[in-house]
């Protein structure tokens, strides 16, 4: 097994290109490191992005920020400009781990392991978050959602890597919210997690939602159903039993140590009420 550690994003894409076995990415190492020595992969080469320069930032752009694949949670929870913007987005990210896996574990990380319980993820698709990907043939633009593609798989194709995510510029009157369940009280693997992001008019109805949930499908799902319970309504009691029924309906969850089926189900549709109504409070704070 190789190990690299380019300064450059084209030195990193011409080590995937060149090489011709498994490869790995390594922001954090909070996923990557872990499956090495637990023997789940035994990759030809590993590429650390962490000396990449511009992997490393966060910068304003067109009203909202892109964040490098290589910042850590620890920093992202830091920065005020995030976290005023996208408070649902920062507190998901800061469930991944302990103190000391914020200090290395990465949002992008999360989102290229492809866990269905990726915390950060629901979080950023309910926001309209985009993925920057780069690779041989250049780079482009997808939206979030569209990364994974099952469990530890992904729509990435040879040589490719996340360089970036960026979270949008967000309406005066709009708010976001991140909840999951788990067994424990920290550091535990989500059994149901739900993203929602809200605005509002000026008139107090809803003019836009993304919900979004994890945990019980395959992969992340946005659920355009339960967005669209929210339009043109206040988010009055009609409109979130609404949208908890359309979560519930759109989850399509497993059995197994951490939850049953029927259990997961109905808090999809908990989880998502819950986090419409703090989405809300925070449209109304702005």
């Amino acid at each position: 097994m190789r190990f690299e550690a380019p300064t450059t994003l084209s030195a990193a894409i011409e080590l995937l290109e060149n090489e011709a076995g498994v490869s790995r990415i390594l922001a954090g190492g909070t996923d990557v490191l872990v499956q090495l020595r637990s023997g789940h992969i035994e990759p030809d080469l590993i590429v650390d992005i962490k000396r990449i320069a511009t992997m490393q930032t966060i910068a304003e752009e067109d009203g909202g920020y892109r964040i490098g694949a290589a910042v850590c949670g620890a920093e992202l929870g830091d920065h005020e400009g995030v976290r005023k913007l996208w408070p649902g987005v920062v507190e998901a990210v800061e469930l991944i781990g302990s103190t000391q896996v914020q200090g290395r574990a990465t949002m992008v990380g999360n989102l290229c392991n492809a866990s269905p319980a990726a915390d950060s993820v629901p979080a950023m698709v309910a926001a309209g978050a985009t993925a920057r990907i780069a690779g041989p043939a250049g780079s482009r633009d997808i939206a979030v959602e569209e990364i994974a593609t099952g469990p530890g798989q992904t729509s990435l194709g040879r040589a490719e890597l996340v360089e970036s995510v960026f979270l949008p510029a967000r309406a005066a009157q709009s708010g976001d919210a991140y909840l999951r369940f788990i067994p424990r009280t920290e550091m535990d693997i989500a059994v149901v997690g739900a993203g929602v992001n809200l605005e509002m008019d000026d008139k107090g109805v809803c003019s836009g939602a993304r919900v979004a949930l994890g945990a019980v499908g395959p992969r992340v799902m946005l659920v355009e159903e339960a967005g669209a319970a929210l339009i043109g309504t206040s988010v009055d009691e009609a409109a979130l039993e609404a949208l908890a029924q359309a979560a519930s309906s759109a989850a399509t969850p497993i059995d197994d140590k951490r939850g049953t089926k029927d259990f997961r189900i109905k808090v999809a549709g908990v989880l998502a009420r819950r986090a419409a109504i703090i989405a809300l409070q925070r449209s109304q704070a702005d």
